[in-house]
């Protein structure tokens, strides 16, 4: 087994390894199964991040809570998968999601996966999740959300989600710049009564 360092950064806590296979995938897996690292893996390359940062975790659950509550608010039935490890050996590729969901019933493959992006670089993630067949990936970075639709041809840029056409997405990256969690969540709920 050769496995080669790719790329690493020590400041970001991020390493990119080339030449993986899906057997060293799984290994490494388990090995780091209690460090709280996240595995990415594109036909051959593993990038290892960890630890996730307050950078990364408070902008994540409060963009998950506001969208829950906006889901909630307006009957949206929804099955919340987190981070749960999405993707196969068989289509070379497998991403752990900062959060995902499944809309009007629970599904193997979550219809919408959220990415909070506070580094750049690094394994291709709408190639993977175009492999698994997510309908919707958003965006977050630096309060912006962007928004791609799978098409037959791969993802698309698109300016507001198709599968929640109704939510003001620039409410969504407003109450999820706002420093205080609790007070973004009440004011977000208040505004949809």
């Amino acid at each position: 087994m050769v496995v080669a360092i790719y790329k690493t950064e020590l400041n970001t806590g991020r390493a990119l390894l080339s030449n993986v296979t899906w057997d060293t995938l799984e290994k490494l897996d388990a090995d780091l199964a209690e460090t709280g690292a996240r595995l990415t893996y594109l036909d051959g390359y593993l990038e290892i991040m960890t630890p996730l940062s307050d950078a990364h975790e408070e902008p994540k659950k409060t963009l998950g809570l506001l969208l829950e509550i906006y889901m909630l608010m307006r009957n949206i039935r929804f099955y919340t998968r987190g981070s749960t490890t999405i993707g196969m050996k068989e289509l070379g590729a497998r991403k752990e999601p900062d959060d995902s969901y499944s809309l009007g019933t629970r599904k193997s493959v979550p219809d919408l996966a959220i990415e909070v992006t506070v580094t750049s670089g690094g394994i291709d993630t709408l190639e993977i999740y175009r492999r698994v067949g997510v309908r919707e990936v958003w965006f977050w970075e630096d309060g912006v959300i962007s928004v791609y639709c799978l098409r037959s041809t791969g993802y698309e840029l698109v300016s507001k989600s198709e599968l929640l056409p109704e939510l003001d997405l620039r409410l969504i990256e407003f109450y999820s710049r706002m420093a205080d969690q609790y007070d973004a969540l009440n004011a977000f709920m208040k505004l949809l009564m």
